[in-house]
């Protein structure tokens, strides 16, 4: 039986290059951002607002500046914005470990989510046209690899940090300084305009800083952003595809508390959290390239989009019907139920992003119409931020006030019906042709895996 990773030795270096980039690049960020936290307000004795504006600078730097990363790839070519990124990235998380003013961290903070909005949209899109016609099974497999950083980041990062933090910040700093360097000798420079459509497979490789020289000149930025939010179908699917990115992200916001009710604060919850996150990580890494192989062979990418989303709404089912359930006073049994019902609800949220993540990824660049790939990641990178943003506080003021009113089931039901309504929406988009450019409605052929 073939492994998971054995397509990636069909793939050129390119490709093979960025996948190892990827699983390096989530290596390095988990072992170092779960515990800067504890970091900043155990080790700085930092309020909790501070941290707090620490971590949302981080973020809002980087979802907030996706357009421009994918602005800037589309214009001066995807190497250099994946090198600049990732070099960035190297000084803000060595700074993360060696400065202590808020003032610095801040800088720090606001230095790594930026990188991530250089390189981010930039390494997809790169991606797209190096794949070319095989790019839902590469994206496939991309998924594999950033799964497997993500996995393995925080245990290597809890060895580290119990010796010392800055000694996690400066491993962290030296993996992203070593990518970079790797990407300079290594990734070949595509041109910034590259077509990135099916069947044109990979380009030939070309000077970034020279692409685009002899074809006119370019349009001006805010005129290639009036197209693309005058691009209605691409506009409708980012929004739908936010919801769904509200219902994966409870992994980190509404499970984890489930589990920490049910189980309590003691080992027994700690293990069950773990449980939480590495189940469905292994399950992904294991089975990803299978399932997608399977959805394309029987469905077209719209339907898997689809089936996908219904899977993730369909996560929330048992902790609708968990409260029927009585719960053990203690023991083996009250760890089985405080893991096992968020534990489904995550392996659910993983198998609906198993079947969705290729197939979005590809139908992106569709919608694109093979131009200003990069461009069309960022802004729909920062739309499915904004929502993960405003859903997660909705959702966590929800819990909260479920439960002092005694209805504990009703955020469940909330995110089962955004599920459905997003769901809905693919549905309907699929029915009317504006989820694929003609002649791409049809099933796909059967992956070479």
């Amino acid at each position: 039986m073939r492994g998971p990773l054995a397509p990636l030795r069909s793939y050129g270096s390119g490709v093979r290059l960025l996948m190892v980039n990827q699983f390096a690049i989530n290596l390095g960020f988990y072992m170092l951002m779960p515990y800067l936290a504890v970091h900043l307000s155990g080790t700085l004795g930092m309020a909790a607002w501070t941290v707090g504006l620490v971590l949302g600078v981080r973020n809002f730097s980087q979802q907030g500046m996706f357009l421009v990363g994918g602005t800037l790839a589309d214009r001066l070519g995807h190497k250099p914005l994946i090198v600049s990124g990732l070099l960035l990235r190297t000084a803000g998380f060595a700074a993360l470990g060696l400065v202590g003013s808020l003032p610095a961290l801040l800088a720090a903070s606001a230095a790594v989510g930026l990188a991530g909005a250089l390189f981010n949209p930039a390494s997809r899109a790169y991606l797209a046209v190096e794949a070319g016609e095989r790019r839902v099974e590469a994206f496939a497999l991309f998924n594999v690899f950033y799964q497997a950083g993500i996995l393995l980041g925080p245990p290597v990062g809890m060895l580290l940090t119990g010796a010392d933090f800055r000694l996690t910040c400066l491993t962290a700093a030296g993996i992203f300084a070593v990518l970079g360097a790797v990407q300079i000798r290594r990734l070949p420079a595509r041109r910034p305009d590259a077509a990135a459509g099916r069947g044109q497979g990979p380009r030939p490789p070309a000077p970034d800083a020279a692409a685009g020289r002899g074809q006119g000149p370019r349009p001006p930025v805010l005129a290639q952003w009036r197209e693309i939010l005058g691009n209605r179908p691409f506009l409708l699917f980012s929004t739908a595809m936010a919801g769904s990115y509200v219902l994966s992200y409870q992994v980190y916001l509404a499970l984890p508390l489930e589990v920490r009710r049910l189980g309590g604060q003691g080992p027994l919850g700690t293990a069950a959290t773990a449980a939480l996150f590495a189940a469905p990580g292994l399950l992904t890494i294991l089975l990803q390239t299978r399932v997608t192989a399977w959805c394309r062979a029987r469905t077209t990418s719209g339907r898997a989009l689809v089936w996908g989303v219904l899977a993730m709404a369909a996560a929330f089912v048992p902790l609708l019907l968990a409260p029927a359930l009585p719960l053990p006073d203690g023991g083996g049994w009250r760890w089985l139920h405080a893991a096992g019902v968020p534990v489904l609800a995550a392996l659910l949220l993983a198998v609906g992003t198993m079947v969705a993540y290729p197939f979005e990824m590809d139908t992106l660049v569709g919608l694109s119409g093979d131009r200003l790939v990069a461009t069309h990641y960022g802004l729909y990178n920062t739309v499915c931020g904004i929502g993960i943003t405003v859903g997660n506080l909705v959702t966590g003021a929800a819990l909260d006030a479920a439960r002092a009113a005694g209805a504990a089931p009703l955020p469940w039901l909330a995110l089962l019906a955004l599920g459905l309504l997003c769901a809905g929406a693919l549905l309907a988009m699929d029915r009317t042709g504006r989820l694929a450019p003609p002649g791409r409605g049809a099933p796909a052929e059967p992956a070479a895996a």
